[in-house]
């Protein structure tokens, strides 16, 4: 399996494209910003796009979606509760000082706690929800991904020595804290945390050192 991470726009976000080597087909996952950049890099390695799964609706994590939807034709995913900041993009824009186009492409499938995409020659990924850092946070877990180790795209939920805020929309503290504790902790330790910004880190790192799951 083929994976890059790679930051892009002015907050930085980790986008990741996924893809399988054999059969062509891959998923990205957070497309943040400078969506002709993610295309180029899909279009070094042939992939084509299946789907396009978010862990939440940020501006700084949606905001190439239409982009590549309208490039690549993959199936947009993104848990229901955070519909009402997707359909606001440009409201998030403007409360940062920004100017963003208020269109987006509609979501073609609701992504719940328990899902499974299946994508690729035989590659499987778990949906997790995880709400706090907004209503709809999910995580993306990828069992046995590398070199037998769990892959685990956090996006805002989880950092290395840190959480994901929860004073923006719908945040919520107490259930940011419960999210990782019961969903995420869990996860073998040398689990490998792809987070939202930052480098990566490890459920076995963030269980002996991280302030707030103390």
């Amino acid at each position: 399996m083929f994976v890059k991470t790679f930051p892009v726009g002015a907050f930085q976000c980790n986008c990741t494209i996924l893809g399988d080597e054999q059969t062509g087909e891959a998923m990205v996952i957070d497309p943040g910003d400078e969506g002709p950049r993610i295309i180029s890099e899909l279009q070094k390695k042939s992939f084509k796009v299946k789907y396009i799964i978010h862990t939440h609706a940020h501006l700084d994590h949606i905001g190439a979606t239409r982009h590549l939807k309208e490039q690549t034709g993959g199936t947009i995913g993104l848990h229901k509760d955070d519909l009402f900041l997707y359909e606001n993009i440009a409201m998030q824009g403007e409360l940062l000082g920004m100017r963003v186009d208020p269109k987006v492409s509609p979501v073609d499938h609701y992504l719940q706690h328990g899902d499974c995409l299946d994508w690729g020659d035989d590659l499987t990924t778990e949906v997790l929800h995880t709400p706090g850092h907004t209503p709809g946070s999910l995580t993306f877990l990828m069992k046995n991904a590398m070199a037998n180790k769990n892959l685990l795209f956090a996006g805002d939920t989880l950092f290395m020595g840190s959480i994901g805020r929860t004073d923006l929309w719908g945040g919520d503290y107490d259930l940011i804290l419960e999210s990782i504790k019961t969903k995420l902790l869990p996860l073998s330790e040398d689990t490998v945390v792809i987070c939202g910004h930052g480098p990566n880190t490890t459920i076995g790192q963030e269980k002996k050192s991280n302030p707030f799951l103390k």
